[in-house]
């Protein structure tokens, strides 16, 4: 099944239901429908063949999802391109994989046209929020052209998103991905649309994002008004949940954070919220018991997967998320909400290996490895970075270490690259992060490793502390000492104001590293 069908069907079943909910505008699924197909016939006037590359340069709106599945009837590939990326990494998305078209939203026209010059194989640029010199105005191309449904030949296993990898270090890396990698999850994971059942998904992950990709997909496929934001703001969402009566949502760490640390909090009327996903960075554990807390009866899911997943690959249940039961069993589970990320979806298998590839016991820190049908084959036009990152027998190296308990749930230790090692002993960062996330003055904090002549690292902590709270590096460490094993504990703390994050939420210790990285 290809994506472009989820659309065809919901609209056919359920064509005036309300598709996309966006500042004050709604379309129902057979306007959005008739949209796509004017998008797909305007960019078939303009020369676009199956296999070509349309990219899209624009935050969270009405014209992305429209320009998704436009693109895709087309038979192109679409590229969303990070908005928060620089003008040299653009260069590099856009050259890398020959875009042939470019949807430009209005506050990057300036900036697009300073790349021009530098764009050769760019042959039509796109203004979807009114007239520009020099551009197509994308309203008068739709008007231009039928709204009859556009038909191309399409493959499951073609591709239909080229999504660049944010990344910490390097320029980012093409990810293809073919349509089967989200119908797998789709069809296996989401209930198709009913025309007895209505729900209203908030989305605030951005649509350059896999995890902004799939939760657009399943709305389409499960019939759902997607209510967007174009960037997360606490109180539009709050708000917007409110008014639309949001079902269900998808928050980063720190979204969730600053939502329940609102102080407006317990003044909007949330109880519509049925399901609340979050991943995409750790989640410190006050967080979730403090969320918990504060929307009863809402089932919490905490997703795993990598822009290299397509979508979903592991997760942590709402039935893990009640801590009950004896004692052992609530202090098993309480592990498992402060660091792990759940057991496989049914088509996915993962395991731990070495660094010569072997095979890990229950508990042994490893690399994170998987492998199933949604997950990619390689990256773009790359095949040093493909042979670095696939094995021969097709696993995926995730990048991130862990381990796998008795019960088949995995737990984070951190990124390869992150993995403080003292004295031959692993220190996950992320477990010396949750220790000090319990003081009641930290408000963020990382952990990275620094060099020392004696013991190889030594962790560092980089700690912003709450407004209006004070502590000093003394006190943060003999607070861990309660709380880790002596040889986990930071032997050093930084202070900041706030730590460098990507627009997903995920700490940038690249940055710290070479800030705060020397002995």
């Amino acid at each position: 099944m290809n994506t472009t069908e989820f659309l065809t069907i919901t609209s056919a079943i359920c064509p005036d239901r309300t598709a996309i909910v966006f500042e004050g505008k709604r379309l129902s699924f057979i306007e959005l429908s008739e949209r796509a197909n004017r998008l797909a016939n305007a960019l078939a006037d303009l020369g676009v063949k199956k296999g070509d590359r349309v990219a899209m340069l624009q935050v969270n709106c009405n014209q992305y999802v429209e320009a998704y599945y436009g693109v895709a009837k087309s038979g192109a590939i679409f590229v969303p391109l990070n908005f928060r990326a620089k003008k040299d990494e653009l260069i590099h998305m856009l050259n890398h994989s020959e875009a042939r078209v470019l949807l430009v939203g209005e506050r990057y026209i300036e900036m697009v046209n300073e790349m021009r010059p530098e764009l050769p194989l760019v042959q039509h640029y796109i203004s979807i929020e009114g007239k520009q010199e020099g551009m197509l105005d994308y309203d008068e191309l739709l008007d231009a052209v039928s709204g009859e449904e556009f038909f191309t030949e399409l493959d499951d296993e073609d591709i239909t998103i080229l999504m660049y990898t944010a990344g910490t270090t390097g320029l980012p890396k093409g990810v293809p991905l073919p349509h089967n990698s989200f119908s797998v999850y789709m069809l296996e994971n989401v209930n198709p649309v009913d025309p007895e059942i209505e729900e209203t998904n908030l989305l605030t992950m951005p649509l350059y994002h896999v995890a902004g990709i799939q939760a657009m997909l399943a709305a389409t496929y499960g019939g759902r008004a997607l209510a967007m934001m174009r960037q997360f703001e606490v109180n539009e969402w709050l708000e917007t949940v409110q008014r639309e009566k949001a079902n269900r949502a998808m928050l980063v760490p720190t979204m969730l954070k600053r939502v329940i640390d609102q102080p407006d909090f317990a003044k909007y009327d949330l109880s519509s919220l049925r399901v609340i996903t979050y991943g995409a960075a750790p989640m410190p554990f006050e967080v979730i018991k403090k969320a918990i807390a504060l929307f009863p009866g809402v089932s919490f899911i905490n997703a795993f997967g990598q822009t290299e997943t397509a979508s979903t690959i592991t997760t942590l249940g709402p039935e893990d998320h009640v801590i009950e039961g004896t004692e052992a069993e609530k202090d098993k589970k309480l592990m498992r909400l402060t660091s792990s990320i759940g057991r496989p979806m049914p088509d996915v298998e993962m395991k731990i290996i070495d660094e010569a590839g072997n095979d890990l016991h229950i508990g042994e820190v490893g690399e994170i490895v998987a492998r199933g049908p949604r997950l990619m084959g390689g990256y773009w036009k790359d095949a040093e970075k493909t042979a670095k990152t696939m094995t021969k027998d097709g696993w995926l190296r995730t990048g991130d270490m862990g381990y796998m308990d008795e019960d088949g749930y995995f737990f984070l230790a951190g990124r390869g690259d992150d993995m403080i090692i003292r004295g031959g002993e692993n220190i996950s960062p992320e477990e010396v992060e949750n220790a000090l996330y319990a003081h009641p003055a930290v408000e963020e904090v990382a952990v990275i490793g620094v060099p020392d002549s004696e013991w190889g690292q030594e962790p560092r902590a980089i700690v912003a502390l709450k407004k209006g709270e004070t502590a000093t590096a003394e006190e943060l460490i003999e607070f861990c000492r309660e709380r880790l094993a002596s040889f986990k504990r930071p032997r050093s703390v930084v202070f900041v104001d706030v730590l460098p994050r990507t627009s997903t939420g995920k700490v940038l210790k690249r940055v710290l590293r070479d800030q705060f990285g020397q002995p």
